[in-house]
């Protein structure tokens, strides 16, 4: 068959989440709505539902590497997306596959903690998300807190997230989508505003604050990244593209499980045409 024919790919190395909300299983469901085929490499497994995660398991790394290199050995992925890799030896061993297998882009969402507050990146492994993945993203898409945790300064309103995107470009990002969702309200009025920024500048993209506690937003963010790059727009377009899709599901999501914390509709929000 020619590669003309085959559909556009994107391959997702992130962590499992068992409730169906996040990782891996948001991913998919982003790429099926923008009509992307989905590739997976399970870096991470989590016990979780809608109020916690229980329990983490990380898989041996010569598997996750197995993983990865029966996608790319099958199909022509136009972007990777990479979640949740729980420690150093995790993050090592996929900068190797991706350095070995060269992807066009490379979309990193700096998991960190959950939403229900649990700790996803084990504290020795910061230094090498860093050091290996940073340089070698074509975008990273932190919220406030894990922007935080990679620059080391407090961002407290629009003018630091500013600041926050230049401290990340020193650190070797191509581009950057700072996300401000956790800012207060007071800071953010009534909007949410996220900043994408490469080196052509800096754009706002603002949207109107919902108040409603959701899971998997970063995950379909970054998903929603690599599935319109899969699908030709440029990195820019892109971004502003998967903030709306974010944002479209947000305001039909549902709630599955019994705790308060709402999971999005990706088909309900699916782009048309």
């Amino acid at each position: 068959m020619n590669d003309t024919a085959l559909p556009p790919c994107a391959l997702t190395i992130a962590g499992s989440d068992s409730g169906g909300g996040a990782g891996i299983q948001a991913d998919l469901k982003t790429f099926a709505a923008h009509r992307v085929h989905g590739l997976s490499a399970i870096a991470a497994l989590t016990a979780q539902h809608t109020r916690a995660v229980t329990a983490v398991h990380v898989p041996d790394v010569a598997f996750l590497r197995a993983q990865i290199d029966a996608c790319f050995d099958d199909f022509t992925i136009g972007a990777v997306k990479l979640g949740m890799l729980a420690n150093a030896e995790v993050i090592l061993a996929v900068a190797e596959a991706l350095e070995h297998h060269k992807p066009k882009h490379v979309v990193l969402d700096p998991v960190m903690v959950s939403t229900s507050g649990a700790r996803l990146l084990e504290p020795g492994a910061l230094d090498a998300l860093r050091t290996r993945l940073l340089p070698m993203a074509t975008l990273v898409t932190p919220n406030l807190p894990e922007a935080e945790l990679l620059i080391g300064e407090r961002i407290e309103d629009v003018d630091a997230m500013h600041g926050a995107i230049d401290a990340l470009h020193a650190l070797g990002t191509k581009a950057v989508l700072l996300k401000g969702g956790h800012l207060p309200v007071d800071a953010a009025r009534e909007e949410v505003v996220d900043l994408f920024a490469d080196g052509d500048g800096v754009q706002a993209m603002t949207h109107a604050r919902l108040e409603i506690d959701a899971h998997g937003t970063g995950c379909t963010l970054a998903s929603a990244v690599a599935a319109n790059l899969c699908l030709g727009r440029d990195l820019r377009d892109a971004s502003i593209a998967a903030t709306d899709y974010v944002h479209a599901a947000l305001l039909r999501g549902y709630r599955p499980g019994r705790g308060d914390v709402l999971v999005l509709d990706h088909f309900g929000a699916a782009p048309h045409g």
